[in-house]
């Protein structure tokens, strides 16, 4: 789509930058390990999530999960141009390059105890992938009869944890919206994207950017990212915490042709869009 649109010259030039590369990061899950060897892993309710920041631009994250297994990641900080020259480079996607970056973390201290090797080596070789933490909100989302949704048109950093749910209100919202169409032509079609555009850019590229700000608190390394981790964590108000949170889970939308889940919780939800059109439409077969 976006080939077509170069060639057409209606491809917008931020449209033509590259991603943002930032971060090279691997991650894995243990096959089940002892709950007496880690405790975390015995509560049985809780989840524990630890990040631990290295002095050397690395840093590793654990995470305890169902049946006494344990969700890790290990990432490296490097300059951008760095990143691009290696992105392309085969040898980095090899199994050579995995054994280099675990061997660069086998002595980094495990959160939950011991170090890291004990961690990698509970680990099945084929549950760890290595990839290039991108990100980018792109501004054309759709052409002709063609549409993007997910990290096809916005790739989040994942510091926010937001990159497979706003993929989820992306399909919803292109589904309600392909619903409502009136019928088939290139103006329904062209309305139809316009309308799922208009309501789901706004967000994604808020979502974009405080993404960015998250995983920089999480695991950056840069003096800039370590100044806004200790205003955040240490003097940003709770009330600005909570407008943040606030502003994304307000935005709820559901399958319009189903009956709409009543809120159980004292946050604002946006109204349903396109909610009394479904309804007429349905009335209407």
């Amino acid at each position: 789509m976006y080939k077509e649109l170069e060639e057409q010259g209606s491809l917008p030039l931020v449209d033509k930058e590259a991603l943002s590369i930032g971060y090279v990061t691997m991650v894995g899950v243990s096959k089940p390990v002892n709950p007496e060897k880690y405790p975390q892993l015995a509560e049985k309710y809780r989840s524990y999530f630890h990040v631990t920041i290295g002095d050397n631009n690395d840093s590793c994250y654990l995470v305890t999960t169902l049946d006494n297994q344990i969700s890790w990641g290990i990432q490296i900080q490097i300059p951008e141009d760095k990143a691009k020259e290696q992105q392309f480079r085969n040898s980095e996607w090899g199994p050579e390059s995995v054994d280099e970056m675990l061997d660069q973390f086998r002595d980094f201290p495990c959160a939950f105890g011991g170090t890291m090797k004990e961690i990698f080596d509970a680990t099945p070789r084929n549950l760890i992938s290595k990839v290039f933490l991108e990100e980018k909100a792109f501004q054309t989302w759709y052409n002709g009869r063609s549409v993007l949704i997910g990290d096809a048109c916005h790739k989040l950093l994942p510091g926010g944890g937001q990159g497979a749910v706003m993929a989820m209100k992306d399909a919803v919202v292109l589904a309600n919206c392909i619903y409502n169409m009136k019928d088939l032509s290139d103006e329904s079609t062209k309305a139809a994207f316009t309308s799922y555009y208009r309501q789901r850019y706004p967000e994604a590229d808020d979502v974009t950017r405080t993404s960015s700000v998250f995983t920089k608190v999480l695991c950056g390394h840069k003096w800039s990212d370590r100044l806004v981790r200790k205003i955040i964590l240490n003097y940003l108000p709770g009330c600005i915490r909570m407008k943040i949170a606030q502003d994304t889970l307000m935005i709820r939308p559901q399958i319009n042709w189903l009956p709409l889940t009543k809120s159980r919780g004292s946050g604002r939800v946006l109204p349903q869009e396109g909610r009394e059109e479904a309804e007429r439409k349905a009335r209407a077969i």
